[in-house]
């Protein structure tokens, strides 16, 4: 039978409260290549905001279970969105590289502590159809950042810079702030115990999943980071054309986490993935052999519809194997989104300044392959009775 998802304010609260950092996150991440050209850096130092990403979500798993515990989830997750707010400010004002890499790692580490604490919410306040739940918000925030990227498109073509288009974020936080004192809407505190905090034995196959979010995480990261710099060299799309382009892979993702909240109610969880991971490697593919604009940027919609759900079902799927510890799993996943944000942007762009990125950008299906293989051995290890499993 299909499981039942049943939408209260609460629900559109924190699909809103995502969709702020959707906002920061697809804004930014285009704009790096043109960060790129006002510090004069090579491709690797560029790639060094990736691993600023990648400090900051560390720092977010490390914060997340004693601040909940200390002050609940309501606080953690506002607290997450004032600093996300502050990062932009911060990097509207800021133009040094030491400058620029500091506030995305306060944006980080705040954007990661409205991330995992709404879907530790969602997974809490809608039970078995909270991978439906959070599969929206994820949509949710993708719908925000197909609107990202144009915004901050729009902002380089008119000659004003990247800058103006992300601080939106600041006016989009107050907005959803004044909705939730209008409607009356609070998040639950949650129920974070010290145990929780202190115990590091999920099971074993929780860490199967956090090697497959590993490696869609790399997946994304790069392509978010990247994706900008190969429609310019080897597409022919003009810069600005290029930022506003990845608006492509964002709306696939739309569309396929919409569709895929549907999916996830009906079928498991482990074969939406094998499927998701399949149409990323289509479209990557097609994307990558393109040489006109409109081929690639099909390319670019394919692979957002495969990209819709490698996040969203990778951290359901961490919330139902982690033996009812939502908050503690949450917040290891963020180590796998650190690692990734980390190493896979400074590898492919340390390859990239070699043999360019176009043919740097041939780690993606390897890293696709990679969570294939960790998510068919969870697939065989399902039936294994959870007490065998434990670390």
């Amino acid at each position: 039978m299909p499981r039942l998802l049943v939408r209260d304010r609460l629900t559109w609260l924190t699909y809103a409260q995502l969709a702020v950092w959707g906002y920061f996150l697809y804004g930014f991440s285009p704009a790096v290549p043109l960060l790129r050209d006002e510090q004069h850096t090579s491709r690797t130092v560029a790639s060094l905001h990736g691993t600023a990403f990648a400090v900051g979500g560390v720092l977010s798993g490390l914060l997340l279970p004693p601040l909940i515990r200390r002050f609940g989830r309501p606080a953690v997750i506002w607290a997450g969105l004032l600093g996300v707010s502050v990062s932009a400010v911060g990097l509207l004002l800021s133009y040094p590289l030491a400058a620029t890499l500091t506030w995305v790692v306060v944006a980080s580490t705040n954007g990661g502590l409205v991330v995992n604490g709404v879907t530790a919410v969602l997974a809490d306040h809608h039970a078995e159809g909270g991978p439906a739940a959070i599969s929206e918000a994820n949509a949710g925030a993708a719908a925000i950042g197909l609107i990202a990227p144009l915004v901050v498109g729009a902002a380089v073509v008119t000659g004003l810079g990247w800058r103006p288009g992300l601080a939106v974020v600041v006016g989009i936080v107050v907005l959803v702030a004044a909705a939730a004192m209008i409607f009356r809407v609070r998040v639950p505190a949650g129920s974070l115990s010290a145990s929780e905090i202190a115990s590091s034995r999920l099971p074993r196959r929780f860490w199967l999943v956090w090697a497959s979010i590993l490696a869609t995480g790399s997946v994304e990261v790069s392509l978010n980071l990247w994706v900008a710099d190969v429609l310019r060299s080897h597409a022919h799309v003009s810069p600005g054309g290029a930022t506003a382009a990845v608006s492509a892979m964002v709306a696939g993702m739309f569309v396929g986490r919409l569709a895929g909240s549907r999916l996830v109610l009906r079928l498991p969880g482990t074969a939406v993935m094998f499927g998701a991971l399949t149409l990323s490697g289509a479209g990557f593919a097609l994307f990558w052999l393109a040489t006109v604009p409109w081929l690639a940027l099909l390319g670019l919609v394919v692979t957002g519809l495969g990209n819709a759900l490698h996040y969203p079902l990778g951290m359901a799927l961490a919330v139902e194997y982690s033996a009812g510890q939502p908050d503690l799993a949450v917040a290891r996943t963020s180590y796998a989104i650190g690692v990734s944000f980390g190493v896979a942007p400074f590898l492919l762009a340390a390859v990239a300044d070699h043999i360019g990125p176009h043919l740097a950008f041939l780690l993606v299906p390897v890293f696709l392959a990679i969570s294939a293989a960790a998510i068919g051995v969870l697939r065989r290890r399902s039936a294994v009775p959870l007490a065998t499993v434990l670390g």
